[in-house]
């Protein structure tokens, strides 16, 4: 019988509530667990790509600095949603500037996306990080670190998350798949990390969503509820496009387009993991090299609002030029 999905998300359910509980960063974890103990921490950032854990990192420590209180002295904004300077001269500024409460003596204010700031407003921000670091102390957490100020990043210690290990994602994919009487074929586990390419949170939010059509989560099942290209799919793409058949190739980009819902985004990206892998036979090192150029050029375009269809063709009709003999 189908699980019903209810009304808890998974990934706030088994969202770890304290730095013990945490899976992977094992060079970060242990040096935030010595701020809470000595109760003392410098203006932190977080630096990664998504679903590493970094703000639950954030409230972790804010869980075990505050205990009971941690609710009182943390604060957590969205800089994507409040990204304005009047935002810093407002809603920051009274937090950073209001008394702590219990024995710490200062409260945290998370910033999740700060990459996301004006220029105007990073400026702003240095300035408050100067005047409140008393009563306050700020953690920004932002995917692109060369985003952020030099000015903001030399007042804050550093950690940079790492996508998470196959290992730690099976894991944990299993562990909540026996929590919630889930039954998973090895097959789906792998398709659902590969899908998720180092994202605990997309990998969780997978296994959430095949779960809600079978109790028996197959490869199928995964293959279905995943917008992201699997790296078969790819394969057989790229595969098509070197041996010459541009057409061929240019029919499982559409499927990615029409049928899986993927992004051009996901697509590159999904492209990008997979060049390393093609046999040296087929595809020379230096070969290797252009795509990689050609992939750069392409994910500037998409940035810049080109056709995401249009950029994709260019990349298989590349690489059925590259693929054509004595190329």
């Amino acid at each position: 019988m189908p699980i019903s999905p209810g009304s808890a998300i998974w990934v706030e359910k088994y969202r770890p509530k304290t730095l013990k509980e945490m899976v992977g960063q094992e060079g970060i974890v242990p040096l935030l667990s010595a701020y809470a103990a000595k109760r003392s921490l410098p203006h932190l950032m977080f630096a990664g790509p998504p679903g590493t854990g970094k703000t639950t990192a954030a409230l972790a420590l804010a869980r075990d600095l505050f205990g009971e209180e941690w609710r009182q002295n943390f604060l957590e904004l969205n800089a994507s949603d409040e990204r304005g300077i009047d935002t810093v001269r407002t809603t920051i500024k009274e937090y950073a500037r209001s008394a702590p409460l219990g024995g710490v003596g200062f409260k945290i204010l998370f910033l999740d996306e700060a990459d996301n700031l004006t220029s105007e407003a990073q400026g702003s921000l240095r300035r408050m990080m100067e005047r409140y670091s008393a009563a306050c102390r700020f953690v920004l957490s932002c995917n692109y670190s060369s985003r952020i100020i030099d000015p903001i990043q030399s007042r804050c210690a550093v950690f940079r998350f790492r996508n998470f290990t196959p290992a730690q994602i099976d894991g944990q994919l299993r562990r909540i798949a026996e929590a919630e009487k889930v039954r998973v074929d090895p097959t789906a586990i792998e398709a659902m990390r590969v899908a998720a390419a180092g994202d605990l949170r997309r990998a969780t939010n997978l296994l959430q969503l095949a779960a809600t059509f079978s109790d028996h989560v197959t490869v199928g099942i995964v293959e279905q509820c995943a917008t992201t290209p699997l790296r078969s799919e790819i394969e057989e793409m790229i595969t098509r496009a070197l041996r010459g058949d541009f057409l061929g190739a240019r029919d499982r980009l559409y499927h990615l387009f029409a049928d899986r819902g993927a992004s051009g985004e996901d697509i590159l990206r999904a492209i990008h993991a997979y060049v390393p892998d093609l046999p040296d036979a087929t595809v020379p090192p230096a070969r290797k090299v252009e795509i990689v150029a050609l992939l750069g050029d392409v994910d500037f375009r998409l940035a810049m609002g080109a056709s995401e269809r249009l950029q994709m063709e260019t990349i298989l009709a590349r690489l059925a030029v590259l693929g054509a003999p004595g190329k």
